[in-house]
């Protein structure tokens, strides 16, 4: 898990940092050839996506840093963690769902993958089978109780 988290990141640092090294500078260069840079609205586009690029490349290199802070030994094996898969039973609502936790840049709801730092995500760290939990989401709380769940580590 932790390896696949990385080569997604370090894949789109070199995207940006390619596009910041040769392909921004070129339509830079392109529009301003063009004129009058005050109403050059190619330019504005350039410089604008330059900015995001610069930010984007500066929270992805923070966000790798972090990760490889992470021990992933040292994630629990006997509780609900980073790369659980939990089987629920959402109580209000009488069924049963499914999540696995994942970092924030893997997240995908509709997927059945949500973060740790999301509110229901963490509600259910360190929590075992048979746990009940309750989760303030922005609708209102929302009450599960664990079925069952695995760790990253029973399956690798």
């Amino acid at each position: 898990m932790s390896s696949d988290i990385r080569k997604k990141l370090e894949e789109e640092i070199q995207v940006l940092e390619k596009e910041l090294r040769e392909e921004l500078p070129r339509a830079l260069k392109i529009a301003a050839a063009m004129g009058d840079l005050s109403e050059n609205a190619d330019y504005s586009a350039a410089r604008e996506r330059q900015d995001f690029v610069r930010v984007r490349l500066g929270h992805l290199k923070q966000r790798a840093a972090d990760l490889s802070m992470i021990n992933f030994e040292k994630i629990p094996r006997d509780r609900i963690s980073l790369g659980s898969t939990v089987i629920l039973l959402d109580v209000d609502k009488n069924e049963q769902v499914t999540y696995r936790l994942v970092t924030s840049e893997d997240a995908d709801v509709a997927a059945g993958l949500i973060s740790t730092t999301s509110p229901i995500g963490r509600s259910l760290l360190n929590k075992r089978q048979g746990d009940t939990v309750e989760a303030k989401i922005p609708a209102g709380t929302r009450t599960f109780e664990v079925l069952s769940f695995t760790t990253m580590h029973d399956k690798a």
